[in-house]
């Protein structure tokens, strides 16, 4: 094995949130395998997406967290490389900026690995501590704000549009970043009010979404994904989504924080967001839900949220249609 040359280490830090005294910082350690998110030829895709779920993870090595105010703290990556530090701190809130954003900084305790040196052993990361909010948005992403095609048979457009597009060439959905805009800034249009992105997808594709939000001008937000391995478990009768046990995380986290919850009528959205509403409803804003193009979806969810009144709920054809709603309900300026 000593005949091949290994790559050099990475940090990768995910997006997340906390409050002024709960620090919740998360990510992954790995070989660093150059991923080209803006390369074009499909030779190069395909090899970037093995990549990307072919991963060489830095197993069960200590990381060190750095905070803005030089505390450090202590973290072991786990035997698939992820790392977890959740932990009580006080005064958290004091080093955020304007937005609500604070740095941290994470590297390897034992730096002197020479490929690690190459990269400085320092990698960034950012805690949301939301504040100034009137509300807050928990958000999907495929097929809400970026075409995926769940819906299509066999799911071949997803395969197509995961493996065959880079993240730079992906279209947002038509007036998406406008509507999550307005929605942040809210009815003063001076609020901070957060945007949580919740995806089905696997942490793996943590990057390549990254990449699109902020190319595509998107408020930042924590984006929050799913282990792949969870890919092949099936749940417990009874266990609820990932992604619902994290929207719901996000309400015990924030108690006076209300949510705008932001879907399409593809797959799961409108059951699960139809629940956390019955078991939320004074914390629940509004669900919007855009429609896709596949008719027996379509009259399932209709029928699902037809006479439906705890929470305003629309399905709509347009991000337009979805501003006019939150403009005449005092969401957005």
């Amino acid at each position: 094995m000593g005949w091949f040359k290994k790559d050099p280490l990475q940090i990768i830090v995910f997006q997340s949130y906390g409050t002024d005294s709960h620090l919740y910082i998360r990510g992954r350690a790995l070989e660093d395998e150059s991923i080209d998110l803006e390369g074009k030829h499909p030779i190069k895709l395909l090899i970037n997406a093995y990549k990307r779920f072919e991963t060489d993870e830095i197993r069960n090595t200590t990381l060190l967290l750095k905070l803005p105010n030089n505390h450090i703290i202590e973290t072991q990556t786990d035997d698939k490389g992820f790392f977890l530090v959740d932990d009580s701190v006080e005064n958290l809130k004091e080093m955020t900026n304007d937005e609500g954003w604070m740095n941290v900084e994470l590297s390897y305790k034992d730096f002197t690995q020479t490929r690690v040196i190459q990269l400085k052993n320092r990698f960034p990361g950012e805690m949301l501590i939301p504040d100034n909010y009137s509300f807050g948005v928990a958000s999907d992403i495929d097929d809400t704000i970026l075409h995926t095609g769940l819906v299509s048979i066999f799911k071949w457009r997803v395969i197509y549009n995961t493996f065959l597009k880079t993240a730079k060439n992906r279209i947002p959905l038509e007036g998406a970043a406008e509507f999550y805009h307005l929605l942040h800034r809210g009815a003063s249009g001076k609020e901070t009010n957060p945007i949580f992105y919740v995806s089905h997808s696997p942490w793996n594709m943590y990057r390549y979404l990254e990449f699109f939000l902020k190319k595509n001008n998107f408020p930042k937000g924590p984006i929050l994904l799913r282990s792949f391995a969870n890919f092949r478990i099936r749940r417990n009768s009874g266990e609820k989504p990932q992604k619902q046990k994290e929207i719901i995380n996000i309400l015990k986290t924030y108690p006076e924080l209300k949510l705008i919850l932001i879907g399409d009528s593809g797959e799961h959205d409108a059951d699960i967001y139809l629940e956390i509403a019955e078991s939320f409803p004074e914390r629940i804003l509004a669900i919007y839900l855009r429609s896709v193009k596949h008719k027996k979806k379509m009259l399932r969810v209709t029928g699902l949220y037809e006479g439906y009144k705890t929470v305003p709920a629309l399905l709509v054809e347009s991000s337009e249609q979805a501003i006019e709603h939150a403009r005449q309900n005092g969401f957005i300026v």
